[in-house]
């Protein structure tokens, strides 16, 4: 069986560390390197409910998208995830904004799932790119592109709000990235598609005249597990889980 740390070395080659944002917090955080991986999890967050599932599937590393130690911890007691996860004996690698930007991560995968073609990146920043912008076959209406939407990411609560049409070019940036807005427009895009976006940037892109979609952070993040499930089975041959959380629920 690969040791954890070879898991490591497959993810770095993925999504290397050393890209991620300088706020984040991704890498090995929690384990032992050293052990052999029997099996893996692919959850876009650590959960209670991703631990008891990790358990009953024998896998001991558990990989996700957003770091299960972000903070600094003051304590870790009985009920924290950090102590279920040493008490069970999981170990832990999170690959956040590195995956995020990388070639083939989350938003090239939210792209791909949206149907975009001529796909780029945009936004550099060092070797990668924050975001990516393509086109749709087919102008759409802002209405039209916001069923469409809902067709591709069905379980998404959409907020949006109408600009210019028709919709041809449209910017991605999965999970939290209202902040972009500005760069986005430079582009002259029709589109932009994101979430956790603040009501003062749904005005301002009224404004600009583009149309501005929500799709809600989990939404434009979990079309990464699946695909990161079936690389990581081919590269370690080992059983890998994909684990999709009923957390947090949108009508």
């Amino acid at each position: 069986m690969p040791k954890n740390r070879e898991i490591y070395e497959i993810m770095q080659k993925i999504a290397p560390f050393n890209t991620q944002m300088d706020f984040d917090n991704a890498g090995f955080l929690v384990g032992d390197e050293k052990a052999e991986c029997r099996g893996i999890l692919v959850a876009l967050d650590v959960t209670d409910e991703a631990i008891e599932c990790a358990v009953a599937e024998n896998c001991n590393l558990i990989v996700t998208h957003h770091p299960v130690i972000f903070e600094p911890l003051k304590k870790v007691t009985a009920e924290s995830l950090v102590f279920k996860l040493i008490q069970n004996g999981i170990s832990v690698i999170s690959a956040h904004t590195n995956l995020d930007m990388a070639p083939g991560g989350v938003n090239d995968t939210l792209a791909k799932r949206l149907g975009l073609t001529n796909v780029r990146g945009v936004v550099p920043l060092s070797d990668v790119y924050e975001a990516r912008v393509g086109e749709i076959d087919v102008p759409l209406t802002p209405d039209e592109f916001a069923a469409y939407l809902k067709e591709q990411l069905p379980d998404a609560a959409i907020k949006y709000v109408g600009g210019r049409t028709p919709i041809k070019t449209v910017g991605v940036c999965s999970g939290s990235g209202g902040s972009l807005l500005n760069e986005m427009e430079s582009l002259c895009i029709d589109a932009f598609v994101t979430a956790d976006v603040k009501h003062n940037v749904f005005l301002e892109s009224a404004q600009l005249g583009i149309s501005l979609y929500d799709c809600g952070h989990f939404d434009t993040e979990d079309v990464i597990v699946e695909p990161l499930k079936a690389r990581l089975s081919k590269e370690t041959g080992l059983k890998v889980v994909a684990f999709h959380s009923e957390l947090i629920r949108s009508l």
